[in-house]
């Protein structure tokens, strides 16, 4: 049967929760790939909000195995509190799993992450604080602790010992802040490893197992393509690889099983943290996009930056993903709207672009193509052919500019505000 695998297009929260628990059901292999617990994930289900950040979307799904693929950074407190928030709803958590190979957060990540970004002054990335980056570092610094770790209690505690003082001399003497208590360390990453080691698996086996099984698996990448390390706005980007590629590598499968692959995208843009918004609205439109959209940041609560849909950056997401089919969610966020707008190339310094620049600094300046609104409530519509004219041609000029078709079309936060074509 093959894998399926589910992209953000643009900078985030893009609705990806959404599809994955729209596809969660008939599942038998949830993996999350890549990232750490700086994503955000809000997954409304009978009524009930789940906001997950390290687990995937697909945990909801109790009969199905949860895998933290190799390529994800694990903070073991907030794995386990959120195991704990699950049961505390009376969700089972028997199926999560953990790899090996998953490289762990330790406090010092968390630490120098804080002291850096401070020590940046307006030079700020916009980074969540969790510690994401400095635990990826130290994985190609070759220096980091691995989940295996945690199942030889000698070892972890002499690795942490050698760390957290060749930390605690970045800390005090560059970045001048306090050196961390490395006997509470050893103690509290002494219990974690005790509460998770009956999760920590060859995960790698297991999925290798279900997908010669044809087993249904479902990849869940976190983030989104501009924030990609190697191909979004950088330095304004995560560091790891949201892209479907990325689902290959950091789960540890070939590329030939990703056989379905799906880009999501807002009917909308947003964007948390710094870097290049060419369609960025700051006006009173914009205002109305967030109060309407509920656009605060899932992990860090944080107003998102809101603007115009761009077509540049959804057909970058396109060559470099290869996606089989799209997504397009929250477009009943758009339902008041008399005139809606959408970037299909800029200007910048005399120049035409209608590719995304790799100089982030760039003055980019959108160019757009008017569309009349509907106007009318559309999150209680159930068929494509029931959707007002307009929004039906706004669909299918972004389908026709990016040669993808768009299958999904989400009008609200439920699952059943979902139409499929």
């Amino acid at each position: 049967m093959g894998g399926t695998v589910v992209c953000g297009m643009q900078w985030g929260d893009e609705g990806k929760g959404k599809v994955i628990d729209f596809l969660a059901p008939n599942a038998e292999v949830v993996v999350r790939y890549q990232g750490g617990n700086n994503a955000g994930h809000t997954v409304v289900v009978n009524g009930q909000k789940y906001v997950l950040h390290l687990l995937p979307s697909g945990v909801l799904n109790e009969k199905a195995i949860c895998i933290l693929a190799p390529g994800v950074v694990v903070d073991p407190r907030v794995l386990l509190e959120e195991i704990a928030a699950l049961e505390e709803r009376g969700l089972s958590s028997s199926h999560i799993l953990l790899s090996q190979r998953c490289h762990i957060i330790l406090p010092y990540h968390i630490e120098i992450d804080i002291l850096k970004e401070a020590n940046l002054g307006n030079d700020k990335i916009g980074t969540t604080k969790r510690g994401i980056g400095p635990a990826y570092m130290d994985k190609f610094e070759r220096t980091g602790i691995r989940a295996v770790d945690l199942l030889n209690p000698v070892e972890l505690e002499a690795k942490i010992r050698k760390n957290t003082a060749h930390k605690n001399q970045i800390i005090t003497q560059i970045y001048h802040g306090q050196a961390l208590d490395v006997e509470k360390i050893v103690q509290d990453y002494l219990l974690y490893a005790k509460q998770l080691a009956h999760r920590i698996v060859d995960t790698t086996e297991i999925l290798h197992n279900k997908l010669q099984q044809e087993a249904n698996v479902l990849f869940e990448g976190a983030q989104a393509m501009m924030l990609d390390i190697d191909h979004g706005n950088y330095p304004f980007v995560t560091s790891s690889s949201p892209t479907t590629g990325s689902a290959s590598v950091g789960a540890g499968v070939g590329p030939h099983w990703l056989t379905r692959r799906i880009g999501v995208f807002k009917a909308y843009a947003t964007r948390v943290g710094a870097g290049p918004f060419p369609t960025e609205l700051h006006d009173s439109i914009g205002e109305q996009i967030r109060e309407i959209g509920h656009e605060f940041g899932s992990t860090t609560g944080r107003p998102r930056r809101c603007g115009w849909l761009d077509l540049n950056v959804l057909r970058y997401a396109v060559q470099i993903n290869g996606f089989t089919e799209l997504a397009i969610m929250k477009a009943d966020v758009l339902d008041q709207f008399d005139e809606i707008l959408l970037c299909t190339a800029y200007e910048a310094n005399g120049q035409h672009y209608t590719s995304i620049p790799a100089d982030s600094a760039l003055p980019l300046k959108p160019i757009y193509q008017s569309f009349r609104g509907w106007k009318c409530e559309t999150q209680s519509i159930s068929t494509y052919e029931e959707l007002p004219k307009e929004l039906i041609a706004y669909i299918e000029f972004i389908e026709q500019f990016l040669g993808v078709p768009i299958k999904t079309i989400s009008l609200g936060p439920n699952r059943h505000e979902t139409i499929l074509r």
